[in-house]
């Protein structure tokens, strides 16, 4: 079978967007749920449908709040009741707001095949919350002891300029201790090495 490679092109991005079925499309409306709903249903991301109501997180009506009245698979946008703007002839449109900008607080559970998906996510969460448990359980008392004290390890404190300064002086310190140990004892300190300067020479023009 033949491995297939993660497309990179925006053109071709840009193509399966747009020409998705609707068994992938709706999986684009995507929208992150409130704290309280995460909690109660163990799911951080639910698919948005009209009866829902959101709450928008981004753009230029950050905060506002209200119903879904409608969802445009076809341009990917959703309709918020409420969210209205006027034309210049007069007339009042609905502003069309992208899925990923909006905060799911409470879901329409009218549907009995959407409830089935909460619940099915719901018992997957446990089974991995489960799984977790009896493999600490399982775990030598070692192991579990040491992944402890990983855990409770505080990250070093990055090296400030203070620190900096304190172990040039003490180096420098050192270096006087040494010094004062030769002259004791009659050595000569070792002079530094120097580049000799070199004479810059200048081409003459001409031959001059």
């Amino acid at each position: 079978m033949q491995a297939t490679k993660p497309v990179t092109k925006p053109k071709k991005q840009r193509k399966m967007l747009h020409q998705a079925p609707d068994h992938i499309r709706y999986k684009f409306f995507g929208s992150p749920l409130s704290p309280q709903l995460k909690a109660s249903h163990k799911v951080k991301s639910l698919s948005v449908r009209s009866g829902d109501t959101v709450r928008i997180m981004r753009g230029d009506h950050k905060g506002f709040e209200g119903k879904i009245n409608r969802v445009d698979r076809k341009k990917y946008r959703i309709y918020v009741e409420g969210l209205t703007r006027e034309k210049v002839d007069g007339t009042t449109i609905f502003v069309p707001v992208h899925p990923s900008k909006v905060m799911i607080t409470s879901i329409n559970l009218d549907d009995k095949w959407r409830k089935k998906i909460l619940e099915r996510r719901k018992e997957a969460h446990k089974k991995v919350e489960e799984a977790m448990e009896i493999e600490i359980r399982e775990r030598p008392p070692k192991e579990v002891a040491e992944v402890k004290e990983i855990v409770e390890e505080k990250p070093k404190a990055k090296k400030t300029r203070k620190r900096k300064k304190k172990t040039i002086k003490r180096v420098a310190a050192v270096k006087k201790e040494r010094a004062a140990e030769k002259a004791k004892k009659g050595e000569k300190p070792k002079k530094k090495k120097t580049r000799a300067k070199r004479k810059s020479t200048m081409k003459t023009v001409g031959g001059k």
